[in-house]
Order: C-alpha cells, then structure tokens, then sequence
C-alpha cells in the first residue's frame, strides 16, 4: 500500500530536493577541492547546477513534463561531463558528477513515473501556482 502510494503522487519534497541537488552541483568542483579542473569544466558544472535548480523550482510551482525530460537530459549530461571536459582521471570530481548525476536521473524518472498517466490538467492542478 505505501509502495504504491509513494510513487503514484509527486510531492513537494522531491522538487525541493531537486532544488537541493541542483545547489550542490553548482557548488561541486569547490566541495570537492577541483575547481582547478579548467574554466569550461567549471563553467559547465555551475550552469548545470542552476539549471536544475530553477527547472526543479518551476516545476514545484507549475508541474510539467518537459521539466522531468530537462532534468533527466541534464543528469545524464553531468555524468558525461568529465569524459568531454577531460577532467576523468584526477581529483574526486568525476565520482561527484556521477553521484549527482545518478541522483538527479533517479529522482527525474521518478517524476516521470509519477505524472506518466496524468493529463495536462491535471499536472497543472497539481502545481502550488494554479492547484488547491
């Protein structure tokens, strides 16, 4: 009964800790000690963050799909990054990126489970701006 429950109903918390997931990207290569890694890796790594950040507050105010496929784009682009931006193969920062990658496609496909079957109307209703 609660397995079902849990993923039949999109709630708050997995937006708010999209948001969460979308900070600690931005602030990954200075947590983990990489910011050394190269301006373009860093550059790329904070507008990931951000952009999951604010995908994830939109969608806890106006539940679309398109903001799960976005996210779920983005954590799978977070995980590729270290291969592109040659940054594999020193530092800790690589491990981050995959985690938090991993994290973010988990909780995106999650979402997406949750609101498959939902019509637009009611994705809308479920969002704080124009729900209950």
């Amino acid at each position: 009964m609660f397995i079902t429950r849990f993923f039949n109903a999109h709630r708050t918390w997995e937006d708010w800790f999209g948001m969460l997931l979308g900070l600690a990207i931005a602030l990954s290569p200075w947590a983990a000690g990489d910011a050394h890694v190269g301006r373009i890796a860093v550059w790329n790594t904070v507008a990931i963050g951000v952009l999951i950040f604010f995908i994830a507050e939109l969608e806890y105010v106006v539940l679309q799909r398109w903001e799960e496929t976005a996210q779920l784009l983005l954590g799978l682009w977070l995980i590729a990054s270290p291969y592109v931006f040659y940054y594999s193969t020193g530092g800790s920062l690589r491990f981050w990126h995959s985690t938090l990658g991993g994290l973010v496609i988990l909780l995106a496909a999650l979402e997406l489970w949750q609101d498959w079957e939902r019509s637009d109307r009611e994705m809308l209703d479920n969002g704080r701006l124009f729900g209950k």
